[in-house]
């Protein structure tokens, strides 16, 4: 396998939109860490500034919030097509469908169009999850109209049923933010791909949603969430970490591609997730978590990346696992968006080249006697 396997290590292009662990500057949002964004803004501020490239004033954070409101409401055809998904479908794919079906529905029309297209991404992602969802727990009482501004809020109300409280809504908006944006991670660049040939917003936001899919790239905090709740006892879990690292079993929620040292989103969240315990009462999850990351680290000196306590967070909200990743995508659209119209900006079509590695030229033979040929290369090969 070469060195260039997966392109790890090689420079694919140039973004003004983050920087991830370059230079000892962390991860920063066009400029501004990810630390002070989480701490101080609200997604929607994050959206903005990702999508506008500035940080809004407050009245313009005001005005984006009532405009995303506005533009929550899903088509009729799309909730007859969101209606016909089965419920056994993965939320992943629901939101895959959607976004395609959108696009028949709205398309682009024109690059003038794409900040329409992407704002009106971001607002009906989570309708669309929520409206699949609700149809299939009662049909006959599908709600997911809210006055809820924040899309934490609209989210949490709409998916539970009460309003949550401030400290729930923080954690949320904590977590989308911490989620919206991270270079040219896998789901980026297929986004980015699809754009390089001049294909629409929608197709190239679809790409993007088919990659996140994959549980290399977002399937980790399903899979932290799965192996945590395997656990009564901290020291339950410290034996079961033990057998599984003994079998060279994958540990979901550790380390990182680019991060050497720690991701920096994971103490925020995890401070999230801890003042989340203590509201909920948990005397379990946590405590199984901490031990986990005390494990990893003592024996393969490995960090918790951003997915393993996203996973305790998300529990604590009471978000069913099967919607962490589509979480993700609620988030991070915001990224992808801005990343295709970056990449529009100053496009030209990404297209690598690839190290051929297959046979040496060989003679060309013929139908009537390839069938005799291929017998003799398979008696061989036995």
């Amino acid at each position: 396998m070469s060195a260039t396997s997966g392109l790890a290590g090689v420079v694919a292009g140039e973004t003004a939109i983050s920087t991830v662990g370059k230079e000892g500057r962390g991860l920063t949002y066009r400029g501004y860490s990810i630390d002070d964004l989480a701490e101080h803004a609200c997604f929607e501020e994050v959206a903005f500034l990702l999508t506008r490239g500035y940080l809004p004033s407050e009245p313009e954070v005001r005005g984006y919030q009532r405009l995303l409101t506005t533009m929550r409401s899903l088509p009729d055809p799309l909730k007859a097509i969101l209606r016909k998904l089965p419920a056994n479908a993965h939320p992943m794919d629901v939101l895959r469908t959607g976004c395609s079906a959108l696009g028949c529905l709205e398309p682009e029309r024109g690059a003038d169009d794409q900040m329409r297209v992407a704002d009106r991404l971001i607002a009906t992602f989570p309708g669309m999850l929520l409206y699949w969802d609700r149809f299939h727990e009662d049909p006959d009482s599908v709600e997911i109209e809210s006055s809820e501004e924040s899309t934490a809020r609209y989210f949490l109300h709409t998916l539970t049923g009460s309003s949550p409280s401030e400290l729930e809504a923080r954690a949320m908006d904590a977590s989308l933010i911490l989620y919206a944006e991270h270079e040219f991670n896998a789901s980026t660049f297929a986004a980015r791909v699809a754009a390089s040939t001049l294909s629409d917003f929608y197709s190239a936001i679809t790409a993007a949603i088919g990659t996140l899919r994959g549980p290399l790239h977002g399937g980790a905090n399903e899979a932290a969430i799965a192996m945590i709740e395997r656990y009564a006892t901290p020291d339950d879990a410290e034996r079961g970490l033990m057998e599984a690292l003994n079998r060279r079993d994958l540990i979901m929620g550790f380390g990182h591609r680019v991060y050497r040292i720690s991701d920096p989103r994971s103490d925020v969240i995890k401070t999230w997730a801890t003042k989340l315990a203590a509201q909920v009462g948990d005397t379990t999850i946590l405590p199984v978590a901490e031990r986990i990351e005390e494990v990893m680290q003592r024996e393969k000196q490995l960090f918790p990346n951003l997915d393993f306590y996203s996973a305790a967070a998300y529990r604590f909200l009471g978000i069913p696992t099967v919607m962490f990743t589509p979480v993700f995508v609620i988030s991070r659209i915001t990224g992808w968006a801005a990343h295709v119209m970056e990449q529009r900006e100053h496009n030209k079509l990404i297209r690598p080249t690839a190290d051929y590695v297959g046979p040496e030229p060989q003679s060309f033979v013929r139908l009537e006697d390839r069938g005799a040929a291929s017998l003799d290369q398979t008696s061989t090969a036995a």
